[in-house]
Protein backbone atom coordinates (compact mmCIF):
# COMPACT_ATOMS: atom_id res chain seq x y z
CA UNK A 1 0.00 0.00 0.00
CA UNK A 2 1.36 3.18 -1.02
CA UNK A 3 -1.56 5.67 0.19
CA UNK A 4 -2.12 7.74 3.59
CA UNK A 5 -4.82 9.55 4.69
CA UNK A 6 -2.46 13.10 6.37
CA UNK A 7 -4.72 15.29 8.81
CA UNK A 8 -4.13 18.92 9.34
CA UNK A 9 -4.36 20.35 12.70
CA UNK A 10 -4.21 24.05 13.73
CA UNK A 11 -5.49 25.01 17.59
CA UNK A 12 -6.52 22.29 19.43
CA UNK A 13 -7.89 23.65 22.98
CA UNK A 14 -10.93 23.89 25.06
CA UNK A 15 -12.64 26.25 22.54
CA UNK A 16 -16.05 27.03 24.72
CA UNK A 17 -13.78 27.98 27.80
CA UNK A 18 -11.28 30.05 26.32
CA UNK A 19 -10.75 33.48 26.06
CA UNK A 20 -10.93 33.20 22.33
CA UNK A 21 -13.61 31.35 21.45
CA UNK A 22 -14.43 32.50 17.94
CA UNK A 23 -11.09 31.04 16.81
CA UNK A 24 -11.25 27.97 14.24
CA UNK A 25 -9.63 25.33 15.81
CA UNK A 26 -10.95 21.95 16.61
CA UNK A 27 -12.55 21.67 20.37
CA UNK A 28 -9.75 19.13 22.82
CA UNK A 29 -13.14 16.94 23.57
CA UNK A 30 -13.46 16.68 19.85
CA UNK A 31 -9.88 15.64 19.08
CA UNK A 32 -10.21 12.94 21.95
CA UNK A 33 -13.24 11.56 20.12
CA UNK A 34 -11.33 11.91 17.02
CA UNK A 35 -8.01 9.81 18.49
CA UNK A 36 -10.39 7.17 19.52
CA UNK A 37 -12.03 7.44 16.34
CA UNK A 38 -9.01 6.99 14.35
CA UNK A 39 -7.73 4.39 16.59
CA UNK A 40 -10.71 1.93 15.61
CA UNK A 41 -10.88 2.70 11.51
CA UNK A 42 -6.86 3.45 10.98
CA UNK A 43 -3.57 2.65 10.98
CA UNK A 44 -1.54 5.26 12.93
CA UNK A 45 2.37 5.25 10.92
CA UNK A 46 4.91 7.55 11.53
CA UNK A 47 6.96 10.51 9.61
CA UNK A 48 9.61 8.55 9.40
CA UNK A 49 7.69 5.81 7.47
CA UNK A 50 6.01 8.43 5.11
CA UNK A 51 9.55 9.65 3.96
CA UNK A 52 10.46 5.81 3.83
CA UNK A 53 7.80 5.08 1.54
CA UNK A 54 8.25 8.45 -0.39
CA UNK A 55 12.39 7.86 -0.66
CA UNK A 56 12.61 4.26 -1.15
CA UNK A 57 11.59 1.26 -3.50
CA UNK A 58 11.20 -0.76 -0.73
CA UNK A 59 8.67 1.35 1.25
CA UNK A 60 5.39 0.01 2.06
CA UNK A 61 2.49 1.73 3.55
CA UNK A 62 -0.02 -0.38 5.69
CA UNK A 63 -3.89 -0.31 5.29
CA UNK A 64 -5.84 2.96 6.29
CA UNK A 65 -2.59 4.69 7.29
CA UNK A 66 -2.83 7.84 8.71
CA UNK A 67 -0.85 10.45 9.82
CA UNK A 68 -1.11 13.72 11.99
CA UNK A 69 0.09 16.74 11.24
CA UNK A 70 0.41 19.94 13.60
CA UNK A 71 1.28 23.37 11.98
CA UNK A 72 2.40 27.05 13.27
CA UNK A 73 3.94 25.48 16.40
CA UNK A 74 1.21 26.50 19.18
CA UNK A 75 1.49 26.01 22.84
CA UNK A 76 -2.05 24.05 22.64
CA UNK A 77 0.44 21.51 20.80
CA UNK A 78 2.39 20.90 24.03
CA UNK A 79 -0.70 21.34 26.10
CA UNK A 80 -3.71 19.67 25.02
CA UNK A 81 -2.31 17.52 22.03
CA UNK A 82 1.13 16.19 23.26
CA UNK A 83 -0.20 14.31 26.43
CA UNK A 84 -3.23 12.67 24.43
CA UNK A 85 -0.61 11.28 21.75
CA UNK A 86 1.84 10.25 24.30
CA UNK A 87 -1.26 8.27 26.16
CA UNK A 88 -2.05 6.47 23.08
CA UNK A 89 1.74 5.70 21.88
CA UNK A 90 1.07 7.78 18.48
CA UNK A 91 3.69 9.96 17.15
CA UNK A 92 2.90 13.68 15.93
CA UNK A 93 4.67 15.66 13.38
CA UNK A 94 4.94 19.28 14.49
CA UNK A 95 5.63 22.26 11.68
CA UNK A 96 7.08 25.05 13.69
CA UNK A 97 7.95 28.60 12.03
CA UNK A 98 11.23 29.26 13.50
CA UNK A 99 10.76 32.64 14.19
CA UNK A 100 8.06 31.62 16.88
CA UNK A 101 10.48 30.65 19.16
CA UNK A 102 13.58 32.52 18.45
CA UNK A 103 11.87 35.94 18.42
CA UNK A 104 8.91 35.78 20.24
CA UNK A 105 7.07 37.67 17.60
CA UNK A 106 3.21 37.30 16.65
CA UNK A 107 3.38 36.36 13.29
CA UNK A 108 0.50 38.30 11.33
CA UNK A 109 -1.05 34.82 10.18
CA UNK A 110 -1.87 34.76 13.53
CA UNK A 111 -2.88 38.46 14.29
CA UNK A 112 -5.26 37.73 11.43
CA UNK A 113 -6.73 34.82 13.20
CA UNK A 114 -7.29 36.47 16.44
CA UNK A 115 -8.57 39.32 15.36
CA UNK A 116 -11.05 37.35 13.03
CA UNK A 117 -11.98 35.67 15.75
CA UNK A 118 -12.68 38.70 18.34
CA UNK A 119 -14.52 41.49 15.64
CA UNK A 120 -17.06 40.70 13.27
CA UNK A 121 -15.76 40.33 9.39
CA UNK A 122 -18.07 43.08 8.01
CA UNK A 123 -16.73 45.46 10.29
CA UNK A 124 -13.06 44.18 9.67
CA UNK A 125 -13.85 44.52 5.93
CA UNK A 126 -14.48 48.42 6.64
CA UNK A 127 -12.01 48.83 8.50
CA UNK A 128 -9.31 47.32 5.86
CA UNK A 129 -11.19 50.00 3.22
CA UNK A 130 -10.71 52.81 5.39
CA UNK A 131 -6.84 52.31 6.11
CA UNK A 132 -6.56 51.55 2.35
CA UNK A 133 -7.99 54.70 1.20
CA UNK A 134 -5.55 56.46 3.98
CA UNK A 135 -2.45 54.65 2.55
CA UNK A 136 -3.79 55.83 -0.77
CA UNK A 137 -4.28 59.05 0.34
CA UNK A 138 -0.81 59.50 1.73
CA UNK A 139 1.03 58.72 -1.56
CA UNK A 140 2.45 55.33 -1.06
CA UNK A 141 4.99 54.47 -3.61
CA UNK A 142 3.18 50.85 -4.68
CA UNK A 143 -0.14 51.91 -6.11
CA UNK A 144 -2.84 49.83 -4.44
CA UNK A 145 -5.85 48.90 -6.69
CA UNK A 146 -9.17 50.15 -5.49
CA UNK A 147 -10.99 48.14 -2.93
CA UNK A 148 -13.35 47.16 -5.50
CA UNK A 149 -11.02 45.62 -7.58
CA UNK A 150 -9.21 44.14 -4.43
CA UNK A 151 -12.84 42.45 -3.20
CA UNK A 152 -13.76 41.50 -6.44
CA UNK A 153 -9.94 39.01 -7.15
CA UNK A 154 -9.45 38.29 -3.64
CA UNK A 155 -12.96 37.29 -1.88
CA UNK A 156 -13.71 33.78 -2.82
CA UNK A 157 -15.56 31.61 -0.56
CA UNK A 158 -13.38 28.26 0.84
CA UNK A 159 -14.48 25.27 2.00
CA UNK A 160 -14.40 26.35 5.35
CA UNK A 161 -14.72 30.28 4.98
CA UNK A 162 -16.81 32.84 3.64
CA UNK A 163 -15.99 35.15 0.84
CA UNK A 164 -15.29 38.41 3.17
CA UNK A 165 -13.06 36.19 5.55
CA UNK A 166 -11.05 35.14 2.99
CA UNK A 167 -10.69 38.64 1.48
CA UNK A 168 -9.29 40.04 5.05
CA UNK A 169 -7.18 36.85 5.00
CA UNK A 170 -5.45 37.60 1.58
CA UNK A 171 -5.30 41.24 1.53
CA UNK A 172 -3.50 40.68 5.30
CA UNK A 173 -1.27 37.87 3.75
CA UNK A 174 -0.19 38.84 0.68
CA UNK A 175 -2.31 40.77 -1.77
CA UNK A 176 -0.85 43.83 -0.67
CA UNK A 177 2.79 44.95 -0.06
CA UNK A 178 4.22 43.36 3.36
CA UNK A 179 5.00 46.39 5.16
CA UNK A 180 1.42 48.02 4.69
CA UNK A 181 0.05 44.95 5.54
CA UNK A 182 2.33 44.30 8.63
CA UNK A 183 1.34 47.93 9.98
CA UNK A 184 -2.64 47.36 9.17
CA UNK A 185 -2.54 43.60 10.89
CA UNK A 186 -1.31 45.24 13.84
CA UNK A 187 -3.78 48.30 13.71
CA UNK A 188 -6.64 45.74 13.67
CA UNK A 189 -5.22 43.34 16.20
CA UNK A 190 -4.86 46.28 18.71
CA UNK A 191 -8.04 47.93 18.18
CA UNK A 192 -10.07 44.25 18.37
CA UNK A 193 -7.88 42.02 20.89
CA UNK A 194 -5.94 45.15 22.83
CA UNK A 195 -2.85 42.65 24.01
CA UNK A 196 0.69 44.05 23.61
CA UNK A 197 2.01 41.59 20.88
CA UNK A 198 4.97 40.38 22.51
CA UNK A 199 2.93 39.67 25.43
CA UNK A 200 0.72 37.35 22.98
CA UNK A 201 3.18 36.09 21.50
CA UNK A 202 4.84 34.24 24.64
CA UNK A 203 1.49 32.59 25.54
CA UNK A 204 0.28 31.70 22.11
CA UNK A 205 3.67 29.84 20.69
CA UNK A 206 5.33 27.10 22.11
CA UNK A 207 8.53 27.52 23.73
CA UNK A 208 12.64 25.89 22.99
CA UNK A 209 12.40 23.80 25.95
CA UNK A 210 8.63 22.25 24.77
CA UNK A 211 9.68 21.32 21.39
CA UNK A 212 12.89 19.79 22.97
CA UNK A 213 10.49 17.73 25.18
CA UNK A 214 8.43 16.56 22.46
CA UNK A 215 11.09 15.70 20.33
CA UNK A 216 12.71 13.53 23.15
CA UNK A 217 9.21 11.38 23.75
CA UNK A 218 9.16 10.73 19.80
CA UNK A 219 7.63 13.48 18.24
CA UNK A 220 8.63 14.77 14.79
CA UNK A 221 9.78 18.08 14.22
CA UNK A 222 9.63 19.87 10.73
CA UNK A 223 10.21 22.72 9.04
CA UNK A 224 7.12 25.47 7.99
CA UNK A 225 9.37 28.57 7.35
CA UNK A 226 10.95 30.83 9.09
CA UNK A 227 8.58 33.87 8.73
CA UNK A 228 5.63 31.97 7.92
CA UNK A 229 5.63 33.70 4.20
CA UNK A 230 4.35 32.59 1.10
CA UNK A 231 7.43 30.69 -0.12
CA UNK A 232 6.08 30.53 -3.87
CA UNK A 233 5.59 33.83 -4.10
CA UNK A 234 9.05 35.03 -2.99
CA UNK A 235 12.01 36.21 -4.98
CA UNK A 236 14.20 33.21 -5.25
CA UNK A 237 17.14 34.46 -3.06
CA UNK A 238 14.68 35.75 -0.28
CA UNK A 239 13.21 32.35 -0.07
CA UNK A 240 16.20 30.23 0.12
CA UNK A 241 17.34 32.81 2.87
CA UNK A 242 13.86 32.09 4.72
CA UNK A 243 14.67 28.42 4.18
CA UNK A 244 18.05 28.92 5.42
CA UNK A 245 17.17 30.51 8.59
CA UNK A 246 14.66 27.83 9.16
CA UNK A 247 17.18 25.01 8.81
CA UNK A 248 19.43 27.39 11.18
CA UNK A 249 17.27 27.53 13.94
CA UNK A 250 15.62 24.61 14.11
CA UNK A 251 19.60 22.47 13.72
CA UNK A 252 18.71 21.00 17.28
CA UNK A 253 15.05 19.38 16.30
CA UNK A 254 15.78 18.08 12.73
CA UNK A 255 18.60 16.22 10.87
CA UNK A 256 19.82 18.67 8.38
CA UNK A 257 19.87 15.62 5.36
CA UNK A 258 16.92 14.28 6.23
CA UNK A 259 14.17 16.47 6.93
CA UNK A 260 10.50 17.67 5.36
CA UNK A 261 8.67 21.24 4.94
CA UNK A 262 5.25 21.88 5.15
CA UNK A 263 4.63 24.82 2.92
CA UNK A 264 3.13 27.71 5.02
CA UNK A 265 -0.23 28.63 3.15
CA UNK A 266 0.48 25.62 0.97
CA UNK A 267 2.21 28.02 -1.18
CA UNK A 268 5.66 26.61 -3.18
CA UNK A 269 6.69 26.76 -6.69
CA UNK A 270 9.64 24.71 -9.07
CA UNK A 271 12.40 26.95 -7.40
CA UNK A 272 11.16 26.25 -4.06
CA UNK A 273 11.43 21.97 -4.97
CA UNK A 274 14.51 22.65 -5.89
CA UNK A 275 16.50 24.40 -3.63
CA UNK A 276 14.51 21.90 -0.75
CA UNK A 277 15.46 18.98 -2.92
CA UNK A 278 18.76 20.39 -2.80
CA UNK A 279 19.35 21.29 1.01
CA UNK A 280 18.36 17.39 1.63
CA UNK A 281 14.64 18.00 2.13
CA UNK A 282 12.88 14.60 1.79
CA UNK A 283 9.31 15.55 1.72
CA UNK A 284 6.63 18.21 1.29
CA UNK A 285 3.46 18.99 2.49
CA UNK A 286 0.75 21.00 0.91
CA UNK A 287 -2.73 22.29 1.28
CA UNK A 288 -4.39 20.41 -1.61
CA UNK A 289 -7.20 17.92 -0.61
CA UNK A 290 -6.76 14.70 -1.44
CA UNK A 291 -5.54 11.43 0.12
CA UNK A 292 -1.85 11.02 -0.27
CA UNK A 293 -0.83 8.20 -2.60
CA UNK A 294 3.55 8.00 -2.29
CA UNK A 295 3.52 6.13 -5.88
CA UNK A 296 1.13 9.08 -7.81
CA UNK A 297 2.27 12.34 -5.77
CA UNK A 298 5.59 13.83 -6.03
CA UNK A 299 7.25 13.76 -2.69
CA UNK A 300 7.69 17.42 -2.37
CA UNK A 301 3.38 17.46 -2.94
CA UNK A 302 1.88 15.15 -0.75
CA UNK A 303 -1.77 16.54 -0.11
CA UNK A 304 -3.67 16.58 3.30
CA UNK A 305 -7.23 16.41 4.44
CA UNK A 306 -8.61 19.05 7.69
CA UNK A 307 -9.48 17.64 11.06
CA UNK A 308 -13.01 18.76 10.03
CA UNK A 309 -13.17 16.25 7.22
CA UNK A 310 -12.97 13.29 10.23
CA UNK A 311 -16.05 12.12 13.04
CA UNK A 312 -17.22 13.42 15.21
CA UNK A 313 -17.44 16.84 12.56
CA UNK A 314 -18.03 15.49 9.41
CA UNK A 315 -17.76 11.76 7.41
CA UNK A 316 -16.30 14.14 4.57
CA UNK A 317 -13.04 11.92 4.39
CA UNK A 318 -14.91 9.03 2.91
CA UNK A 319 -15.71 11.16 -0.90
CA UNK A 320 -12.20 12.23 -0.68
CA UNK A 321 -10.27 10.17 -3.05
Amino acid sequence: MSKVHIIMYHYVRDLKNSRYPGIKGLDYELFKQQIAFLKEHFTFVTMEDVMEACNSENGTLPENAVLLTFDDGYIDNFTAVFPILKENKIQGSFFIPGKTFTENVLLDVNKIHFTLASADVHSLVKDIYALLDRYRRDGMETEIPSNEELFEKYAAASRFDNKETIFVKRILQTAIPEKIRNQISSELFQKYVGLPEDVFARELYMNRDQIRCMKREGMFIGLHGYDHYWLGNLAEQEMKADIDKALEVMDEFVDGDNWVLNYPYGSYNPQVLQYIASRGCKAGMVTKVAVADTDVHGRFELPRLDCNDFPPKSSNYLNIQ
